[in-house]
């Protein structure tokens, strides 16, 4: 059976300390399958250049201006093509079999 398409997308501002901190349990736990989506809501910080250059493999979408949360969200979310979006916020810590569950509840 083919997996779905299924993106988690975390919307990010000066998220630079949280990144690295959920960032490594984020890749562990996701399925290969499942693609990373990190949308940048204009941070100030140094949160993209942290990501481009410790995770190359995660998708960076930048808006160009901070868009507050929800049409951050709507303007990243315009930009990614998958059947399912798992938002998840920057600071949660996923464990083992985190995806499956909910993918298999959504078919």
């Amino acid at each position: 059976m083919q997996e779905p398409s299924v993106a988690v997308v975390i919307l990010n501002w000066n998220g630079l300390t949280l990144l690295e901190q959920f960032v490594p349990a984020l890749l562990q736990h996701t399925p290969s399958w499942v693609e990373i989506v990190i949308g940048d809501n204009a941070s100030t910080d140094q949160s993209v250049q942290f990501l481009k250059s410790q995770y190359p493999q995660l998708r960076i979408i930048q808006n160009e201006i901070n868009y507050g949360y929800a049409e951050g969200y709507n303007k990243i979310l315009e930009q990614v093509n998958a059947q399912y979006f798992i938002l998840l916020n920057s600071d949660v810590e996923v464990t083992q079999g985190w995806v499956e569950p909910l993918i298999e509840y959504l078919e």
